[in-house]
This record gives structure tokens, C-alpha cells and sequence, in this order.
């Protein structure tokens, strides 16, 4: 959300690392839920669960990033968003292990992210924000799924 030059983000942890999307795209966080398991989910979705009468994908952060698995009974939670993308609106749940703060960062607090190799895609990365001697990724909600992984999960919905 722009502030003048200043963007307002819910930031979170992930296997230590921080990450942080743009507020306007949260609905809610929820604390864990009794997720109902789809058979033949792509291996980051965890099934679905009903969110104010809606039946709503929720996918797994750690798998889709690549990330190590959580450990089993650690706590975690859920970050409700809103993805758009040129033909779909969606509504997903993130499993993250913690919310933070709502922060606002100064566009000059925000860096290009480098270019690792052409084997990386990091579309999805809208920077790399540093505040405090921390880096914190800031996620392009819109670009975390493909168009082929949001018309999967909209054909799982119905």
C-alpha cells in the first residue's frame, strides 16, 4: 500500500528467514485450522479449509519455496490473501510459522533483487527490503502461483 513514498507490508517468518507482503492483500490471519485434504493437490497445497463460507485453497510456504518441512507440533499460522492475476481472483491461505509486525518501508529501503541465475525465477520477489542489518523479501502475491497453478486450484475448488 502506497504512503507517499512509503509501502505498508504484514511481515513474517519462515525458517528464520523474513518475508513480508503488501497489507492490502491480507484479509486475515488465523490461527491453525483443520485443514480437509484434496487428493491429487500439487504437493505444496495442503488442502482446503472454509473461510467465511468459502472453501479456500491452502498451500504449504516451506514446499513452495523450497524450504526445509516444519517440524512436527511446531506451531504455525495461517495469512489469508487475495491474489489477481490477468483472468482470476482468488482467495488462498498461506501457512507461515509466525505473523510479525505491520512495517512501513521507505521506497529507498527497497532493492532490485539481483539476478541469480536464468534457472531462478524470481518474478515473485518485488525486492529485498533492509531495515535494521535484516533483509526482508517482499513478495509480489500475484506472481507466487503461475496461471497454470491458479486455474489447478480453482478447478480443485469446485
Amino acid at each position: 500500500m502506497k504512503n507517499s513514498n512509503k509501502y505498508t507490508y504484514l511481515s513474517f517468518k519462515i525458517n528464520n528467514e523474513m518475508f513480508a507482503i503488501p497489507i492490502i492483500k491480507v484479509l486475515e490471519i488465523l490461527q491453525e485450522q483443520k485443514i480437509t485434504r484434496v487428493p491429487n493437490a500439487p504437493k505444496d497445497v495442503k488442502g482446503v479449509i472454509n473461510f467465511r463460507g468459502d472453501i479456500i485453497p491452502i498451500f504449504e510456504t516451506r514446499t513452495k519455496f523450497g524450504l526445509p518441512e516444519r517440524e512436527k507440533g511446531k506451531k504455525s499460522i495461517m495469512i489469508v490473501i487475495e491474489i489477481k492475476t490477468e483472468n482470476n481472483k482468488l482467495i488462498v491461505g498461506a501457512i507461515v510459522d509466525s505473523a510479525k509486525d505491520v512495517i512501513t518501508i521507505p521506497k529507498e529501503n527497497i532493492k532490485q533483487v539481483p539476478t541469480m541465475s536464468k534457472n531462478f525465477n524470481t518474478d515473485f520477489l518485488d525486492g529485498i527490503a533492509k531495515i535494521k542489518e535484516k533483509f526482508i523479501m517482499l513478495l509480489n502475491t500475484d506472481k507466487v502461483f503461475s496461471e497454470d497453478e491458479i486455474a489447478t486450484l480453482l478447478e480443485q475448488k469446485h
